[in-house]
């Protein structure tokens, strides 16, 4: 039987600025990637976050960006190796200390927007990521895009490491995902976006903006959870997985 995580990025509200209605969608997903401060999120809704995460049965992790609550964390700033490896720590030590009030563990560590993509594509950078969260913990997982530079950094270091793939965004023939600065770079039809992610899984291929076939794996999809229909989209592909026979189920779940 094939299978899948579902992780959706929450927490990104921060002071009086709401963002997703984060109670429904956690009714849905299997892995939360919370935001630590730098991109979104604050200090109380950091906690409310992993509380809600916690009581819904939706294990945690870590959702590190860049300082960059302005631009939402998806403008590329030019930081060195070094500077990425102390995000990663001070982030994700943050998230860590709500985790260890509530006597839980962390599960993962996914970045953010612009530091996610830059990740994919720079070894250097991925390789202090991948640093980064061993050093914290070698039992983290670590979630990148599929089969790019930031996974193969976590295999290197020895980290176990889930191959990301998305469900409402388009892909081009390299493997990488379409600029969202491109007018079709996401999907917004719930049933595209079904067929996408069931082919991902099962054929382990995505067809991309130039109808070219592209190899990948699927560990875990990703589901936006600040888009204007985010719980509607996040339940429809929940129960067509389903239907799908394919069993939706955190990373370390056995």
């Amino acid at each position: 039987m094939f299978r899948i995580d579902l992780n959706c990025d929450l927490g990104e509200s921060f002071g009086r600025y709401r963002l997703g209605e984060q109670e429904e969608i956690l009714k849905y997903v299997t892995s939360a990637n919370i935001a630590c401060g730098f991109h979104g999120g604050d200090p109380t809704v950091m906690r409310e976050t992993v509380k809600l995460a916690i009581a819904n049965g939706v294990k945690v992790g870590a959702h590190p960006g860049l300082p960059d609550l302005n631009g939402f964390g998806r403008r590329e700033m030019n930081i060195t190796p070094q500077e990425a490896y102390d995000m990663i720590i001070y982030q994700v030590g943050a998230l860590q200390g709500f985790l260890t009030i509530f006597n839980e563990s962390m599960q993962h560590v996914k970045p953010h927007g612009a530091l996610y993509n830059m990740a994919a594509k720079n070894p250097a950078i991925a390789e202090a990521i991948a640093q980064a969260i061993y050093d914290i913990s070698p039992s983290i997982v670590l979630f990148g895009l599929s089969g790019s530079e930031l996974t193969k950094a976590g295999q290197k270091m020895g980290l176990q490491t889930a191959h990301e793939v998305f469900a409402d965004r388009t892909y081009q023939q390299d493997g990488f995902l379409t600029s969202r600065q491109c007018p079709n770079a996401l999907i917004t039809d719930k049933e595209q976006a079904v067929h996408q992610v069931v082919k991902m899984i099962k054929e382990g291929k995505v067809l991309s903006e130039q109808q070219i076939p592209v190899l990948l794996q699927a560990d875990t999809v990703c589901i936006h959870g600040d888009g204007e229909h985010a719980v509607e989209f996040v339940k429809h592909i929940y129960t067509r997985l389903t239907e799908h026979q394919i069993s939706v189920r955190s990373i370390k779940e056995g």
